[in-house]
């Protein structure tokens, strides 16, 4: 777990799921105890802290939240066992987390380290990106939180500064010049901030600009303050006017740990990712921030060559960071109107196939989904038209992951990805040849042709020995167990307990591979669930399993296996209609099958008519991953709960 509060205050499992932690009170007592660090914060002073004026039964209350508090945050803990991180310490409490397990904690030993140590950057720029707006922002009214909220705004406008500096003793640096100048706009007073911006725009060779900076500063703090500028801009200022030797920007810089310009970030960017593990989540905050220093620098053609560099094929429908997604998405709208109709064929294709690619079914609104299958449908167009079978691959990932509209259509999609396998193979893009088969499995997997599938797979592991591509045995294993599962409910096949089994090391492998959490988060739940109705058992019911964001659908059954039906029918009513991704058609067979137990004849119809267009699909076969049986029996189990009288 860990708990950040440079921003509102929230904490996240493990998984990057929120925790409930209750009302604004709950938080406070959270926030004021990672303020004191690992130190106790006694009772008194907590009572102080949260109320001007205490009421009566103050320590109670505190005692309740901080109860509540222990519950969300440790909540399988043992009935009468110690607490492990809110913890009673004398007259108090404290919290007992790992520093890096706290975002101001890892912010502060950030700046302790690249004041120590240039090489220190990296984790100064991850610290930094960490902030999500003020410290504390909604802990409100409360003077201890003030004071927090002063003290790191310090330290965050000092972490800026250093970092800046950082890159400027290194030879880089060139790219800071909007970032600074909003910095010295915003913070006038701060002598550092002109020098740096001064020094940012020399290294740009934009001379006379650097001497108008500094001549402002001086104006500015004479005329406001009747101060004369530090030793610093002064010196400064003579050594830019003599040309000294260690102001000469650098055209290229090749020192490891550098900060490097938006395009050589974004290659190393693409080659981490397609490495995946820890070098895909790496790559993924590096993507981003290479696409933003293009765009501060204006120049649009950059800005959209650097967008469309990161052509990682992208096989699931749901993203493992929504919110970077959309902001890379937006960028690519953003340039996609500066270049206009008329801009460069090549670079709209591959910036409409990243809008296409980003846009993952799963977490879009209804106009978002028509934007991303137009923009999957004029990426294509382009792509064919400019013959360029790199592009139409990228291009075909993007017609793939927007063709998730409704059930039904595995034989479409085995189209597309017998075209990316063709394309990638005779043209040797092997990470796409990867891509084309995983498609062509889950294709084969949800139309039932187990065999074809298998094959498939097998030609993705000898690809995967030459790519590197670490994440191909994971969901290779998944597959096996999906088929291990659909054996074992046929005569004189492996026992259930031996596919739960191979599920179960499936889904610990795939918990070990870094920067998946869009795939792997309820998805071992949903396979458990899967194989029990093989088997016509009731829905598991362990509290310790996660259904992640499958848990809508999955949860009628749970409450059905526990003898609830009332509140089963309330679960199942409330239910709506699956996200459009790879599990559509298993979701939907969820609800096909609550509301024929619960003989809700609605909703079975609802499903009924969802379903029929994979009548000869397979439930959850889609994902490659798992399978609950064929569709058509949860489809004839809902029409004939639909046309009873």
């Amino acid at each position: 777990m860990r708990i950040d509060v440079l921003g509102a205050v929230r904490a996240l499992r493990d998984d990057g799921t929120p925790v409930d932690l209750g009302g604004p009170r709950h938080r406070e007592v959270l926030a004021r105890l990672v303020a004191a660090g690992a130190r106790m914060v006694p009772t008194d002073t907590l009572v102080d802290d949260l109320w001007a004026e205490p009421p009566v039964r103050a320590v109670g209350a505190l005692r309740t939240f901080v109860a509540a508090l222990r519950r969300a945050i440790e909540p399988d803990r043992p009935p009468r066992t110690p607490p492990r991180v809110l913890v009673t310490e004398g007259p108090g409490y404290a919290l007992r987390l790992p520093r890096d397990a706290v975002d101001v904690h890892r912010f502060e030993d950030a700046l302790v380290r690249a004041r120590r140590a240039p090489d220190a950057l990296t984790d100064l720029d991850a610290a930094l990106a960490a902030w999500r707006g003020p410290a504390y922002a909604d802990v409100t009214g409360s003077a201890w939180a003030q004071r927090e909220r002063t003290r790191l705004g310090e330290l965050r406008l000092e972490g800026m500064e250093l970092r800046a500096r950082l890159l400027l003793d290194s030879g880089s640096g060139a790219e800071l010049v909007a970032e600074l100048g909003a910095h010295v706009t915003e913070h006038p007073w701060r002598e550092p901030a002109w020098g740096l911006l001064a020094r940012a725009l020399h290294r740009a060779g934009r001379q006379a600009d650097a001497l108008a900076t500094l001549r402002r500063a001086r104006t500015m703090l004479a005329d406001q303050l009747g101060l004369d500028p530090g030793d610093d801009l002064r010196r400064l200022e003579t050594d830019i006017l003599r040309g000294a030797a260690t102001l000469q920007p650098l055209r290229t810089v090749r020192t490891a740990g550098v900060r490097l310009g938006p395009r050589t970030t974004v290659k190393l960017a693409r080659t981490l990712a397609l490495a995946g593990g820890d070098g895909l989540i790496h790559s993924r905050r590096d993507r981003l921030a290479a696409v933003q220093a293009a765009e501060r620098t204006g120049d649009v053609v950059l800005t959209a060559r650097v967008i469309g560099a990161y052509d990682v094929p992208a096989l699931w429908s749901r993203a493992d960071d929504p919110e970077q997604s959309r902001a890379v998405v937006a960028a690519a709208e953003r340039t996609l109107t500066a270049l206009g109709t008329d801009g460069p064929a090549e670079l709209r294709a591959r910036l409409l196939a990243t809008v296409a690619v980003e846009s993952r079914s799963a977490d879009l609104s209804a106009i978002e989904r028509r934007r991303a299958g137009q923009a999957a449908r004029e990426a294509e167009a382009l792509a064919r038209e400019l013959g360029d079978p790199a592009l139409l691959v990228f291009a075909l990932n993007g017609v793939f992951l927007q063709s998730f509209t409704r059930p039904g259509f595995a034989a479409a999609r085995d189209v597309i990805g017998a075209e990316i396998l063709d394309l990638a193979t005779r043209h040797e893009l092997a990470n796409f040849a990867v891509l084309g088969r995983f498609i062509r499995l889950q294709s084969a997997s949800a139309l039932g042709d187990l065999d074809a599938a298998t094959a498939h797979a097998e030609a993705a592991e000898q690809l995967a020995a030459s790519t590197e591509a670490s994440l191909v045995p994971v969901l290779t294993a998944w597959f096996r167990a999906r088929v291990t599962a659909a054996r074992s409910a046929e005569p004189g096949g492996p026992a259930a307990a031996t596919a739960a089994a191979h599920y179960r090391a499936a889904e610990n492998a795939l918990a070990e591979t870094a920067g998946m959490p869009g795939l792997h988060r309820g998805l071992f739940a949903l396979a458990l669930l899967g194989l029990r109705l093989l088997h016509n058992r009731p829905a598991p019911t362990d509290p310790a399993l996660d259904w992640g964001p499958y848990h809508p659908w999955t949860h009628p059954l749970v409450l059905l296996a526990r003898n609830r039906a009332e509140e089963a029918r309330a679960a199942l009513t409330m239910t709506h209609e699956p996200p459009l991704d790879h599990m559509q058609e298993a979701l939907w067979c969820l609800t096909a099958h609550a509301a024929a137990r619960l003989g809700e004849r609605r909703v079975a119809a609802r499903a009924a008519t969802a379903l029929r267009a994979a009548r000869t699909e397979h439930a959850g076969g889609t994902s490659g991953m798992l399978t609950l049986g064929p569709v058509a029996r949860y489809l004839a189990e809902a029409e004939a709960c639909a046309d009873k009288r």
